[in-house]
């Protein structure tokens, strides 16, 4: 599917090079990159916050366990091929302090919610022939009754995953009910994530204006069709932050109004700024973490 993807926007850049090249980025265009990668970098923080509520909203204690940096500084290995090394690294750090059933489930249903929360903006963009009704559908799954089972085999099937990925570091599955064992339906860990998704599409919208984009059709519009995106990238196994994926949806589902080599050019302007976003983000964590080793050591 990756390949497939990637084989499609490889496709698609071969056929509009001429246009790719008449594109001009203005200085108000770079104004607007700049402001889409502050934009993506606030996403990443409201998405690390999103994930302590959920730990919270599983019942366990967050304080201390510096969850935010956890997953700022963790985030930049989606990349790595697998697409599993951001869970590896998580799993590893969460285990001591929360044994390993409950780690996992903290780590595994993250992602469930924010694919939940992307599709529930697709609905902003209209009916869209009844697409708008099929994505708010899933939300379905977060309620107790269809979420644990749910739970239960993506922590059956990811765990031998994980395991073959990192044998030594993880710690063997307990012998306890797998699920998260929580009634209810988290809504607040949803709310955040909505908003994760809106700051995430904030910093796309401003690669549409760089080119001058955003009055071809309604912000609401562009919405859905990037939430759509984003999800279907989300979901897809063994794409590395959706690489590929995301673009090749995105041209399917928003070519059929914007012209291809301009939306070519807002998809690959969006995975710079985001994956700048990431290294960014990364590297704050790693240098506040240094900062704070030399303060310790110095007061020692």
């Amino acid at each position: 599917m990756t390949l497939a993807s990637l084989g499609f926007v490889g496709w698609a850049l071969a056929g509009h090079v001429s246009g790719l090249q008449e594109l001009t980025i203005t200085a108000r265009g770079w104004w607007w990159l700049l402001l889409g990668l502050a934009l993506s970098w606030l996403s990443l923080v409201v998405n690390a916050i999103g994930w302590r509520v959920l730990v919270d909203w599983l019942g366990h204690d967050s304080e201390g366990m510096g969850l935010v940096p956890l997953h700022l500084r963790t985030n930049l290995l989606k990349y790595l091929p697998g697409g599993i090394w951001h869970f590896v690294d998580r799993l590893r750090t969460l285990q001591p302090a929360m044994g390993a059933n409950r780690a996992l489930v903290s780590v595994l249903l993250e992602p469930l919610v924010m694919a939940v929360a992307a599709l529930l903006w697709v609905p902003f963009g209209g009916w869209q022939s009844g697409l708008a009704l099929v994505c708010v559908l899933p939300a379905v799954v977060l309620v107790p009754r269809w979420r644990e089972p749910l739970l239960e085999r993506l922590e059956r099937a990811k765990w031998k995953q994980l395991q073959r990925a990192d044998t030594e570091a993880l710690a063997p599955l307990e012998n306890t009910p797998l699920g998260s064992g929580r009634g209810g339906y988290p809504w607040a860990p949803l709310g955040v994530e909505m908003g994760f998704v809106f700051c995430r599409f904030a910093g796309f919208w401003c690669c549409v204006q760089t080119f001058d984009l955003g009055v071809s059709h309604s912000p609401l519009t562009w919405l859905a069709g990037f939430a759509l995106a984003w999800t279907v990238g989300l979901v897809v196994p063994a794409a590395p932050g959706g690489l590929g994926v995301f673009e090749a949806v995105l041209l399917m589902r928003l070519s059929t109004f914007v012209a291809e080599a301009p939306l070519l050019a807002v998809a690959l302007s969006y995975r710079l700024v985001v994956t700048l976003a990431d290294v960014l983000a990364a590297a704050a964590i790693h240098l506040d973490q240094r900062l704070a080793r030399r303060t310790m050591n110095g007061l020692r």
